[in-house]
């Protein structure tokens, strides 16, 4: 379970989003949408996400297609807001991107 955090200001969302190129907010989620070469590529990129959010004990929710994979994520335990921990979980899901081929 995660200490208490607090929902980010629409000014700190814009400045987190300025350091993730390819991540918007829609509503209330921080999205990603990702294209691969294949449908192989684009699964195994959801099983390391799957562990990446296991050791972080937070969770997007991950929409799986062909050659695509699209990311939305808020922290429900504070009412479904963009927080820090989104952030967090955005930024190591960019550091693997590449060596899954993603772009």
């Amino acid at each position: 379970m995660h200490a208490q955090v607090e929902p980010l200001s629409d000014e700190e969302i814009r400045d987190r989003l300025a350091e993730l190129p390819g991540w918007t907010v829609d509503g209330t989620l921080l999205c990603r949408r990702y294209h691969f070469r294949g449908h192989l590529p684009a699964a195994v990129m959801v099983m390391h996400i799957a562990r990446i959010q296991e050791e972080l004990d937070h969770h997007a929710d991950l929409t799986l297609g062909y050659n695509r994979l699209a990311v939305a994520v808020n922290t429900h335990s504070i009412g479904g807001r963009i927080t820090a921990l989104d952030f967090g979980l955005a930024h190591r899901i960019e550091e693997i991107a590449a060596a899954h081929g993603a772009d």
